[in-house]
């Protein structure tokens, strides 16, 4: 067996890779057995490089709104802390957002974390299985008094994102070149994130939607959904919330209580 297929070297030779901090693994050698620092500390920069990479090309948003200098070093910091658990490059960083709403140097923007959290969802999404989005004559064809009592089955690319601030609308202007014009970042935002066929969306919410769509995607049936929805905002419009979310593909089918 090839040393890197054994467990015990892998075992070895990982917890270093990381933290610079820590001494090569005895266990790494040269050729005649001659200590191999050098050739190590390239392997780990590069392991660090590449996952610092990955973060750019998972939060192109983030990266454009810190600079690339800032976000480096940022990501540096949560590379260190935060080994990769799967060989997928594309699924690694999903506690970026959270480290960086703890991050010292990026408090002045205590929107950056909710829009690395629509980056995430936007990417979970891209990669989520494949399902045909519930028809709108599917909803229409259930008769009015068991309209309450019916639950939906939410598409596998569904993501509902919730901020104090405008993530949605900071997230739309920084995900391509165009110049960004002055934002106020202190009205609040609810994304809505889905992928009906090929194409990634994200769409904000009215007041009340973020509810009414997580209940409703927790299992909850139409009329508890539609209940806290208008407890959480009075002004919840529910006709045109759940055509929203149909035409969004939020959902692929009515569970049983549809008939």
């Amino acid at each position: 067996m090839p040393p890197e297929q054994n467990p015990s070297f892998a075992a070895a030779f990982a917890p270093a890779l990381l933290d610079p901090t820590r001494t090569v693994p005895a266990i790494v050698t040269g050729p005649n057995g001659k200590a191999a620092g050098r050739r190590y500390a390239v392997y780990r920069n590069n392991v660090t490089v590449s996952l610092i990479d990955a973060l750019a090309a998972i939060y192109p948003a983030v990266l454009r709104i810190t600079g690339p200098d800032f976000f480096r070093a940022m990501a540096r910091f949560h590379v260190r802390r935060t080994p990769p658990a799967s060989p997928l490059l594309f699924d690694y960083g999903h506690g970026f957002p959270d480290f960086i709403a703890q991050y010292e140097h990026a408090q002045a923007v205590p929107w950056l974390a909710d829009v690395a959290r629509i980056e995430r969802a936007w990417l979970d999404a891209y990669h989520a299985r494949d399902a045909a989005p519930l028809s709108p004559a599917r909803l229409s064809a259930i008769v009015p008094e068991r309209l309450a009592d019916i639950v939906f089955t939410p598409h596998p690319a569904l993501g509902i994102v919730r901020s104090p601030f405008s993530a949605v609308t900071i997230f739309a202007a920084n995900r391509d070149d165009a110049p960004v014009e002055r934002i106020d970042a202190s009205t609040p935002e609810d994304a809505l994130i889905t992928r009906p066929e090929f194409d990634v969306t994200v769409r904000r919410l009215p007041p009340g939607g973020a509810v009414f769509a997580a209940c409703l995607a927790s299992g909850r049936s139409l009329g508890e959904a539609a209940a806290s929805a208008l407890e959480a905002s009075p002004e919840f419009d529910i006709a045109s919330n759940i055509a929203g979310l149909i035409e969004a593909g939020a959902f692929t089918s009515l569970a049983p209580g549809d008939a």
